[in-house]
């Protein structure tokens, strides 16, 4: 087998790696994590921008929010208003709910991310390929304005947050991000791809905790009226069409 020699100075290429001192490898290890760092802010802030756009489109926010609670009546779904009624009474389970709900989606995604370019960097591309794309799509039917269960009367269900002063919106169309793209719910979509990651990339026999985050978020979007059973729902679906279309044109952009 030949081997790969620079013409300039004879050094084989992989002499050159041999050569290339640890300070060099960490200075690169480190300008990679910055890159991906800036890619996951740039992510958070279209999100936030999307959300702060959609809002300007309310027509027709609360009858889509009105036709998805009675067609989840219609598919005999448990109600939302009775598993939030279960922890009305119950102050420190409430803020639970509601710390969860405003904190632990960004902050557990980007902690899994950075502990796949950390520790699992052969996987790292494929998995921020798939956030990027999930949240991508979400985004967009995003701006299709839905209004969350709190808003919407005929639900009977109150904002949680607002009771305990914890919302992180102050008014509608105001906030963190907007309260009118209740579908999908882009908390699920990225609590579940956080749960995937870990159980795939680690090894650990503990991995499989992870798999809490998506059920707790789920029952956390509902129970704080943020979001409709059908929410959770569409966010399974456009994981599941985004992995399918990845997949099938680009498998190699997958982990």
């Amino acid at each position: 087998m030949t081997e790969d020699v620079c013409t300039s100075c004879g050094r084989s290429f992989a002499d050159g790696l041999a050569l290339d001192p640890p300070a060099s490898r960490r200075t690169r290890g480190w300008v990679l994590v910055l890159r991906e760092l800036v890619v996951l802010n740039v992510l958070f802030i279209v999100w936030r921008v999307v959300g702060s756009v959609s809002v300007f489109h309310e027509t027709g926010a609360f009858a889509r929010g009105r036709w998805i609670w009675d067609a989840e009546r219609t598919l005999h779904l448990p109600s939302e208003a009775a598993l939030q009624h279960a922890i009305l009474g119950h102050a420190t389970i409430s803020k639970i709910c509601n710390g969860y709900y405003a904190y632990a989606h960004a902050p557990l995604l980007a902690a899994m991310l950075l502990w796949l370019l950390w520790r699992h960097r052969d996987q790292y591309a494929g998995w921020r390929n798939l956030v990027v794309a999930a949240t991508g799509v979400s985004l967009l039917l995003g701006f299709i304005p839905v209004a969350p269960p709190r808003l919407v009367g005929a639900t009977e269900m109150i904002d949680l947050a607002g009771r305990y002063h914890q919302s992180v919106y102050s008014s509608l169309g105001s906030g963190i991000s907007d309260q009118l793209s209740a579908v999908p719910s882009v908390h699920i979509v990225w609590a579940v791809l956080v749960a995937a990651a870990v159980v795939m990339a680690s090894r650990s026999r503990w991995r499989w905790i992870a798999v809490a985050h998506p059920i707790v978020t789920a029952y956390v979007v509902v129970v704080t009226a943020n979001h409709y059973w059908l929410d959770v729902v569409a966010a399974l679906v456009v994981l599941t069409a985004v992995y399918s279309v990845l997949h099938r044109y680009r498998p190699r952009l997958l982990p």
